[in-house]
């Protein structure tokens, strides 16, 4: 399968965290965004919309990284990462749908205009931030992980967007149950290292030459 993607995004290190929980090798096809290369027409004919990550399996392509994620783990029957009781499953999902829909874009609203486009931090897109965080800290009382006492597919979400939180600089300091998950996760994810670590690395390197650029 091929693996559409670009270095430092959180939405593809999701996927490539849960391949390395699959034990499953994906043939990386990095995409550079700012060069264009995702407007091609042979990608265009891939995905019109144009986005990574984008799974190409046999002629089949998807994206967005937890379809594309949820694709994998039914593809290879894993029950531990998404199980099939339906309780456990609708939070997980609701802990999908919050990183989706309320975490990973109140960072992207307040951060990338910032480094992409030199505007002043917005302190009112910051609180923001600090809201969601306090959700996801109240969500984490009375759980090890982000959804119960195992690793699942939230918690490999959850921390593709909270590690680039931390690596832009945002601080987890009044978030102690956060900080507890994140340390936890970082420790009991396959493959974190190199799933994660190395596209961190890479973010931190977008985020300098961008501020430089500018």
């Amino acid at each position: 399968m091929d693996l559409y993607y670009t270095p430092g995004s959180a939405p593809c290190s999701v996927v490539l965290l849960v391949a390395a929980a699959l034990d499953i090798q994906l043939n990386l096809k990095e995409l550079n965004l700012r060069g264009g290369e995702h407007l091609k027409p042979e990608f265009l004919k891939l995905n019109p919309q144009h986005t990574v990550p984008t799974l190409v399996d046999d002629g089949f392509a998807l994206w967005e990284s937890r379809a594309i994620s949820r694709y994998l783990i039914a593809k290879y029957n894993n029950k531990e990462l998404y199980p099939e009781d339906i309780k456990t499953r609708a939070l997980i999902d609701q802990r999908l749908d919050f990183d989706l829909g309320t975490l990973y874009p109140r960072f992207g609203n307040f951060f990338y205009p910032q480094v992409f486009a030199g505007e002043p931090a917005n302190q009112g897109l910051y609180r923001k931030i600090e809201e969601a965080l306090d959700f996801f800290n109240s969500f984490l009382k009375g759980h090890k992980y982000a959804v119960g006492e195992t690793l699942t597919l939230a918690d490999l979400s959850l921390v593709a967007t909270v590690s680039t939180m931390e690596a832009a600089g945002i601080s987890l300091d009044s978030y102690p149950r956060v900080q507890e998950w994140f340390e936890l996760v970082k420790s009991t994810t396959p493959g974190y290292e190199e799933a994660n670590e190395k596209n961190l690395k890479k973010f931190k390197a977008i985020i300098k030459k961008s501020k430089e650029e500018l």
